[in-house]
Parts: C-alpha cells; structure tokens; sequence
C-alpha cells in the first residue's frame, strides 16, 4: 500500500488537490493507497507531552506510516522550506522503524518559479539520514496557482504526464525493493 502524506494542514490547500489526483492515479494503476492529511491531525498532538507519550489519536497516523509499502509526500513550500507541521509530524513518528528501509517518493509544488525545490532537498536529508529508500524521480510543480483550474485541477497535459510517470514509476521501485506486488 502506498500512503499519500498531504504535507500541510492548511485547509483547502494545493497540497491537498495534487495528492487527489495522485489517488486517482494509484487508483489507475490498480494500487492500493491511503492518504494522510496533515490537516486532520489531532489536536493533542500539539501538547508538549505528546513527545514523551503519544496520544491514542495519533495511532492512525503512526499506522498509517508503519503500515505502508511506502510514502509519497505532496509537500508545499512555505517560506523557502518545508511546513512546520510536516516536520512536527516525522518527528512525532516512531524511531527508527518508521522510516527505516522504506521508500520515499517526493511531489514539491510553490507559488514560486522553483516548485518546492528547497523543500523536497531538505525532506531528501531527513528521509536519507532515517536511512529511508529516496526514489529519485521528483516532480516540481512551480506557480502552482496558475497550473490550477477553478475546481483545483491540473490544467497543464505535461505535469499531469509527469505526475503519472512518477506513480508508475514509484509503484515499481516499490515493489523491486520491498519485494512485494502492489497490484
């Protein structure tokens, strides 16, 4: 099972409508995908005592991750890096087993010219030093606001392709490396 994290909790994000075409398209491929939104958090995560003991609302979130074949983070770019409550979550996860040796696959998109360049380098380092398994096809979505119709669709034929090569290709790294069948 592949698990689609929508790195943001801001509502109605862009995140959120590009992780909704990359399950229509896992779906296409006939693989199995969960998503997890950032934005349906538990609030009591947040409290401080959440990093000695986490709260049994968090379970579906740290299952959600233990549980996939791997990851497929949309994340935004939010002042030139990686939204705080993305990182507030990895580093809520479980240490080592909720990274380690599994494959991590990355989908940036900005209101700026670069499309999350910065912080899908940054995720590559904690993702590698967790000693996950980075696929290497990244895709970039820059200006993400001009490339979205009113119904928050891709207008652009070519990122759509881009988006579906990816998932394929992810979907078969996945299976090569874990040794498993997705579909």
């Amino acid at each position: 099972m592949i698990t689609i994290v929508v790195g943001t909790n801001r509502p109605g994000s862009n995140s959120r409508k590009i992780a909704r075409h990359l399950e229509e398209i896992y779906t296409e491929l006939k693989v199995t995908w969960r998503e997890l939104d950032l934005a349906q958090l538990p609030p009591e995560i947040f409290s401080p005592a959440s990093y000695a003991e986490k709260p049994r609302s968090f379970e579906p979130f740290s299952d959600g991750v233990l549980e996939s074949s791997g990851l497929h983070v949309v994340v935004p770019e939010y002042n030139g890096s990686v939204p705080g409550v993305l990182k507030y979550f990895i580093d809520m996860l479980k240490f080592p087993e909720s990274f380690e040796r599994r494959p991590v696959c990355f989908t940036g998109l900005a209101a700026g010219i670069w499309g999350a360049l910065r912080p899908v380098e940054q995720l590559q380092a904690i993702f590698g030093y967790r000693n996950a398994y980075l696929y290497p096809e990244r895709v970039f979505l820059p200006q993400i606001n001009n490339l979205l119709d009113a119904d928050g669709r891709l207008k652009d034929i070519e990122l759509l392709g881009r988006l579906k090569k990816q998932a394929a290709g992810f979907a078969a790294f996945v299976e090569s490396v874990k040794g498993i069948r997705l579909r």
